[in-house]
């Protein structure tokens, strides 16, 4: 028998179930689990803030793990063509079920608003077998997109980005930043993270990232950000101060919000520059609403507004490269703050919740 941690509705307490090992049907494979992230979305789950969700689940939508045994027939493919092999060390695009005919898919060109699409973790049932990363194995379907790691990328580095670092990708390609551009990161959980060290890698000239705890503003210190500011020691004036006093009194050229802080969308807003570009990527759940002046805010400073929602397989792919290339530069699994067991996943969780760590793992097996 396999084991897994089960969340088995918002609130209740998480439970490590048995599991019987699956037998990969034809264009499956199953993976031997060596860790899964500890996200805000599982701590949104756990409160029964996401829409959809078929409790009881198995948390953990961005995994990785070594392939153990794949399906009867013709063996699958990863995202570069090439055959997957058992041993192989890889992560998934956690978005399955995408159908690639509807509307959105074919001519908007947005699979992330795809009707059909479901996400390991997240809107797939613990009924129907090993769909999450918090266990000993994961069950991967026909038609996964799998994308392997190179040799020089550590599956830790990797997750310490975890889903914060495609995300960020997606929000910082919106941001369009240019050479030199002043940018502003509202929020220092690991998105926000990641959005400092892409803007930086994009050219940015200054990095100024607004959040907190102090654990994470100094990790955004250590990765390259050039201003911090605590939100919890200042007020929203003292903070679009702070900025414009950086910028010349004009603002960031490229602001992203990476909080889930419906405040701190209108706050963003007078944080940008006239004609600056706006990218909202943290209000990934329905937190109440926030007020903003539309002439003031919005048209006469000729505002450019982009929402971003999650990522896409082009966006994982991507991430696994800059971080296999820049991890000489950027130590990434420094942004662990501590691995957990399977036994360990509601202290774990609650960690998260909290804001206790930086970056939190689950490690069903120390190797």
């Amino acid at each position: 028998m396999i084991s897994a941690v089960v969340m088995p509705e918002p609130g209740a307490p998480l439970e490590v179930r048995s599991f019987a090992r699956p037998e990969p049907e034809p264009g499956a494979s199953l993976l031997r689990t060596l860790g899964s992230e500890v996200c805000g979305t599982d701590a949104h789950l756990w409160k029964g803030q996401l829409a959809s969700v078929p409790y009881p689940i198995i948390p953990g939508h961005v995994s990785v793990g070594r392939i153990s045994a794949l399906g009867p027939g013709e063996v699958p493919r990863d995202v570069n063509g090439a055959p997957l092999r058992v041993g192989q060390t890889v992560t998934f695009l956690d978005v399955y079920g995408t159908c690639g005919r509807c509307w959105y898919c074919t001519v908007a060109h947005a699979t992330t608003r795809c009707p059909e699409r479901k996400v390991y973790g997240v809107t797939l049932s613990a009924d129907d077998g090993l769909l999450g990363g918090w266990g000993e194995y994961i069950h991967l379907k026909p038609g996964v997109h799998v994308i392997p790691l190179p040799d020089e990328l550590d599956w830790r580095a990797f997750l310490s980005g975890g889903c914060g670092m495609p995300t960020a990708l997606h929000a910082v390609t919106l941001g369009e930043i240019a050479f030199g551009d002043t940018v502003v990161v509202q929020g220092a959980g690991p998105v926000g993270l990641c959005a400092a060290v892409l803007a930086q890698l994009r050219g940015a000239g200054r990095v100024i990232v607004i959040g907190g705890p102090e654990a994470r503003l100094a990790a955004a210190t250590r990765f390259g950000a050039d201003t911090v500011i605590d939100i919890g020691s200042t007020t929203p004036d003292e903070r679009i101060a702070a900025v414009r006093d950086a910028t010349a009194g004009r603002g960031a050229d490229v602001t992203i919000e990476a909080t889930g802080v419906p405040s701190a969308v209108p706050e963003g807003m007078r944080l940008t520059r006239d004609a600056g570009r706006y990218v909202i990527v943290g209000q990934y759940t329905d937190t109440g609403e926030a007020a903003f002046n539309p002439h003031l805010d919005l048209n006469q400073k000729h505002l450019d507004i982009r929402g971003c929602w999650g990522s896409d397989v082009g966006h994982v792919w991507r991430a696994v490269q800059v971080m296999a290339r820049y991890g000489r530069i950027f130590p990434w699994a420094d942004l662990i703050t501590r691995e957990y067991g399977l036994a360990e996943a509601q202290a774990a969780l609650e960690d998260v919740a909290a804001q206790r760590v930086v970056k939190a793992l689950i490690v069903p097996r120390q190797e």
